[in-house]
């Protein structure tokens, strides 16, 4: 018998200044959608139904909105920038429907109307600041895109570097899109800053990190760069030279060694391509889609209501690890890795948590003491503070 079906909406720039990033979570979303399809443990069928916002920030909301109106969908996949999301919540609010987002992102924000399944701020930027402040250093040169991303990831930042007596030496920033970096990389290199925070997104960043390479290269320096965000097919864009030894901080990697990765990848491989890799966002996206399954199977319906009681505290187990949503704050627990870009567009993992971490979106539970001191003769001060300050 034919299997009832699910429309599912999935929401996906294919152009703009971060269409690659899109793109490749829309092919891991069609992964997903047919492996469900294919399979005999679910009752039910998926049928996609997709939109172009074409990276036009408004646009979204409109695409979301013929979603609901003309497909009837109770769910949708998609969004990689936090302006975007911002942008489809008051109508997934207002209309209840579920908007399933997969990018980390900078957090500070709940909806009852959206999972988050990408990396919470303790997931990111908690642990690649802390590494930067135990082993590098504690005074650190910020360039971001120039919206709600970096604003608030910079502001933690600012807060836990100057929580352990460190400051931000300088903020630059520029608009999504934007691809004149000569002046700031002019900057960094007269400066000599001991480490760049990026916060960049999609064409600005590569452009900034080949720029940087090449300046710092001619100049003798060498300047380590952190990043919450870049990942294996970002590094084949950027170039084989000016992509290795970058620092990242992700919940995923390529080079993730346990039985459900390997045969991830694998299938991966075998749909498109022996040179591909998967992304971090695009690897969640495939998680987005298979805890709506698994959350749509144990409620028997896909009812709003019923598929959010149904996905809470269901654990799956993911190419990245057991991942599960938290009911309190609809964020996934994750569990966050620090690596190290190497030859080959790839990363080595060199410090993972022992297990899965709760999500802490308003990093309430965020104790500054428990951050490690810099060595001695860095001149780091007992920390005066225990948690991030409340702005009014």
């Amino acid at each position: 018998m034919t299997k009832p079906s699910v429309p599912l909406g999935l929401v996906f720039s294919r152009s703009g200044p971060y269409e690659m990033m899109a793109g490749e979570m829309q092919k891991s979303a069609s992964m997903a959608i047919d492996e469900i399809n294919a399979s005999d443990a679910f009752d039910f069928t998926f049928t996609p139904h997709l939109r172009d916002p074409g990276g036009v920030v408004a646009a979204y909301h409109t695409a979301c909105d013929e979603l609901i109106r003309e497909e009837r969908v109770d769910h949708i996949i998609g969004c990689y920038t936090s302006a975007s999301r911002k942008q489809v919540i008051p109508i997934v609010e207002r209309t209840d429907r579920l908007l399933w987002y997969p990018a980390r992102y900078e957090g500070f924000e709940c909806s009852d109307n959206v999972i988050y399944v990408g990396a919470a701020p303790n997931h990111n930027a908690v642990p690649l600041v802390r590494h930067m402040l135990e082993h590098i250093s504690n005074e650190v040169f910020c360039i971001g895109s120039n919206y709600v991303w970096t604003w608030e990831t910079n502001r933690v930042v600012r807060e836990i570097v100057s929580s352990a007596g460190g400051r931000i030496l300088a903020e630059r920033l520029l608009e999504l899109g934007e691809t004149a970096v000569d002046h700031i990389v002019r900057e960094i290199v007269e400066r000599k800053p001991p480490v760049v925070f990026n916060t960049l997104v999609g064409e600005s960043s590569y452009v900034f990190v080949r720029a940087l390479h090449e300046a710092t290269a001619r100049a003798g320096l060498s300047i380590p760069m952190l990043s919450c965000s870049l990942c294996e097919p970002e590094l084949k864009l950027i170039g084989p030279e000016a992509s290795v030894g970058c620092i990242t901080s992700s919940a995923y990697f390529e080079s993730i060694d346990n039985c459900e990765n390997r045969a991830f990848v694998a299938r991966w491989k075998a749909r498109h391509g022996t040179d591909s890799s998967p992304s971090v966002d695009g690897q969640s996206t495939y998680v987005c889609v298979m805890l709506l399954a698994r959350a749509i199977r144990r409620a028997g319906s896909a009812e709003v209501g019923a598929v959010r009681r149904a996905a809470a505290n269901h654990r799956y187990e993911s190419p990245q690890g057991p991942v599960w949503v938290d009911p309190d704050n609809n964020h996934c627990f994750l569990t966050p890795r620090l690596a190290h870009s190497v030859a080959g567009g790839q990363f080595n993992v060199f410090w993972e948590a022992d297990a899965p971490q709760r999500p802490d979106p308003y990093l309430a539970n965020l104790d500054l003491t428990a951050i490690g001191k810099l060595k001695k003769d860095s001149g780091v001060m007992t920390k005066p503070s225990t948690h991030l300050r409340v702005v009014k």
